[in-house]
């Protein structure tokens, strides 16, 4: 029986500072994911600024148990998931040390996440007692990094993939993100935050570097009305889409699938 169940693969959404729209890329690549097919789950495991309830759309939902396991609220999309945001007061401040948002990362992903395959956890910035709770009792399969260009996020970044790699998991590639925007009256591109940084420490460290999501008025209003963008067919979804199909490649390679 345990040889015929399929074995559900982790992947970590990861980031070495906040700020820098991590959670709506994890978003958008789990309705990406879905929408290609794939049997996919979130967990939000910001503990201390969990913000999946807003960008999936489940405000105000309240996981039920069964067995002494959580079991998953199902976003509009069909997602299943799970926040510390669907636990606790909305607004409330979150004041835990370490050993009790280790515990509680536990208790998300150690849900009853029924016939998920990939979960993708959407990590609380940083390198601290969350990240490495993960590496210790659920370790990713894969690890995908997201930063914006400029210098200082990359140093961040780069804190990060750090520790993934001394906990020997793969990482999956860069994100580049907020790379760009166009001007909504005269279509002039600038870059506030510079571009290019994240595709240039890809080459540089031979990680492989997913793409950019560009800084758009869209993505930001769709992600505030908990419609990722990725879910549709508007032209602002096309970069994490874009990205989602190499993860999904990823996963379908004797790598991502464990061989």
């Amino acid at each position: 029986m345990m040889a015929d169940k399929a074995r559900r693969r982790i992947i970590a959404i990861g980031s070495g500072k906040g700020g820098v729209g991590k959670s709506t890329l994890t978003a958008n690549l789990a309705a990406a994911l879905h929408k290609m097919g794939r049997k996919v789950g979130l967990v939000d495991a910001d503990i201390y600024g969990p913000s999946q309830p807003m960008l999936m759309s489940t405000g105000g939902a309240k996981p039920q148990a069964k067995d002494e396991q959580l079991l998953p609220v199902i976003s509009p999309l069909g997602i299943p998931m799970l926040s510390m945001g669907h636990l606790v007061e909305p607004g409330k401040a979150l004041a835990w040390r370490g050993p009790m948002a280790g515990n509680a990362f536990g208790q998300l992903v150690d849900a009853d996440w029924g016939d998920t395959e990939i979960l993708l956890l959407d990590l609380p910035p940083g390198t601290g007692d969350v990240q490495l709770s993960m590496l210790q009792k659920h370790k990713p399969d894969g690890a995908i990094i997201v930063s914006t260009p400029q210098d200082l996020a990359l140093i961040d970044a780069q804190r990060a993939a750090n520790l993934f790699d001394s906990g020997k998991v793969p990482i999956i590639g860069l994100v580049e993100n907020m790379a760009g925007y166009a001007c909504p009256h005269c279509g002039e591109v600038s870059d506030p935050f510079g571009r290019g940084g994240v595709e240039a420490a890809a080459e540089g460290t031979g990680i492989p570097f997913l793409g950019r999501i560009p800084l758009a008025l869209a993505i930001r209003a769709a992600s505030d009305a908990g419609e990722p963008p990725a879910a549709g067919d508007a032209p602002e979804g096309e970069a994490f889409t874009a990205i989602a199909r190499q993860l999904a490649e990823w996963l379908d390679t004797p790598q991502g699938a464990g061989a």
